[in-house]
């Protein structure tokens, strides 16, 4: 068994099929259950992180500042209890935060090299299910010459592309996403659409970061920074749609691996052990994973810790675009999966999550300023908190040490704009107290 500090750790993989690749793993996390009298299962899962050793170093800062809190200013309750961690650990391809911004970082000096989309297609194989994955890309390599000369390498470039997810659609999610256009719209159609420049005005800067912090860019030079126009062409489009088809089989693997791995894995734990409190705690696509597992049911989650998510800021709605249609995570709270508190953190610091939704909306044709903010129909969980969503209640996070009022049955979307300066940045001290708050206040 490994400790990191005072938590007893088990980690456990999954594979992309979403099923627990070593049955040892959970056999011993199993046995440790049975006889150390845990009290309380910290379940936590990476987002974009391509390896086990760079999922295991997220856990390892997570946890330490935990230990640290708990030895020094804890919420009270956390004394008594007895930690155990489950680590998830499943296949995810990394993204870099550049790559998620529309027509690419290098689009706002210049056009998207060739040499650099060649590059990203060879850095995607074994990122997709699809079982012809390394012929498709090879095709796709193929094309790349052609693209500024050849509408119908376009469009054959955006078929190829979309062949490599092999994921069902889910309308509830889809919908929220854009990813229902990304399936079925006319591939000349598609790659168009994401051919084209977008420019991101902020309306509401930080005080710390001017303008750009409204854009979730992260850049700040004086007044051009509120306004940035991203260059268009075909080489900026192909790598925008790679871009989503990635994300899209992310989307799908986190989904699989919440709803049919982790979430029965949790099941047996707890059936046996009915008094047994469950923590979840995810990390951007990691989020999307937990918040599946725990809205997939017959399970009773004591807290539910959402940093950096990465999915769409309806997804715990019940009515999101005033047809009754209700976010695809709706479940945890229609379901009274969550009895205690659920944690949002968000911030435009977030560059990853707050432009990469946007880009959904050239899917829709929509170019205008504002994308991705909180009254945008695409944005992000993790830049604006959970949106249309009555349980919500919009609070600043705490600097480490300071009390939450934290209720059971509530969500809190934690305005965490200077605590969190990036996507990454979600195992410093204020965060992780944060967190544990959550799960002293779990019912």
């Amino acid at each position: 068994m490994k400790t990191i500090q005072r938590f007893p750790y088990f980690p456990v993989q999954f594979n992309k099929a979403g099923q627990v690749f070593q049955p040892a793993e959970v056999q011993a996390l199993e046995k440790h259950l049975a006889t150390a009298g845990t009290t309380d299962l910290l379940v936590i899962s990476h987002g974009w992180n391509n390896d086990s050793a760079e999922a295991e170093s997220l856990y390892e800062a997570f946890l330490t500042n935990a230990d640290l809190a708990i030895g020094k200013d804890a919420p009270p309750g956390l004394g008594s209890r007895r930690f155990a961690v489950l680590g998830v650990l499943w296949p995810s391809k990394k993204f870099a935060d550049k790559e998620l911004i529309p027509s690419g970082a290098a689009g706002i000096a210049g056009t998207v090299p060739s040499s650099d989309l060649i590059e990203k297609l060879e850095s995607l194989v074994g990122a997709f299910d699809a079982a012809d994955e390394v012929a498709r890309i090879e095709r796709l390599k193929r094309l790349v010459p052609k693209l500024e000369d050849s509408a119908s390498a376009c469009r054959e470039f955006a078929e190829e592309a979309r062949k490599l997810v092999s994921g069902t659609a889910h309308p509830a999610a889809d919908a929220e996403d854009g990813a229902d256009s990304f399936r079925s719209m006319d591939a000349a159609d598609l790659f168009e659409r994401m051919s084209q420049p977008v420019s991101f005005v902020s309306t509401t800067p930080s005080q710390d970061e001017g303008g750009a912090a409204g854009i979730g860019i992260g850049i700040n030079e004086g007044g051009a920074a509120g306004l940035m126009d991203f260059v268009s062409g075909a080489l900026s489009g192909a790598r925008n749609v790679l871009n989503f088809t990635t994300y899209y089989q992310m989307k799908e693997r986190a989904g699989k691996v919440g709803v049919g791995g982790l979430n029965p894995l949790l099941r047996g734990l707890q059936g046996r052990r009915p008094a047994l409190r469950l923590h979840l705690v995810g990390h951007s696509f990691g989020g999307r994973l937990v918040v599946a597992t725990a809205s997939a049911g017959g399970i009773q989650v004591s807290s539910l810790s959402l940093l950096q998510a990465a999915f769409s800021h309806y997804g715990l709605s019940p009515d999101w675009n005033g047809k009754r249609h209700s976010g695809a995570f709706r479940p945890v709270f229609a379901g009274k999966v969550v009895v205690g508190p659920v944690v949002v953190t968000c911030t435009p610091n977030d560059k990853a999550v707050g432009v990469a939704y946007p880009m959904a909306s050239l899917l829709a044709g929509q170019t205008a300023s504002g994308l991705g903010d909180e009254n945008s129909p695409y944005g992000g969980i993790g830049r604006n908190g959970a949106q249309k969503t009555p349980e919500a209640v919009p609070i600043a996070m705490h600097p480490a040490g300071q009390a939450y009022a934290f209720e059971n049955g509530q969500l809190y979307n934690l305005r965490a704009d200077p605590f969190v300066k990036d996507h990454s940045d979600v195992t410093n001290p204020n965060v992780v107290f944060a967190v544990l708050s959550a799960i002293a206040a779990g019912a």
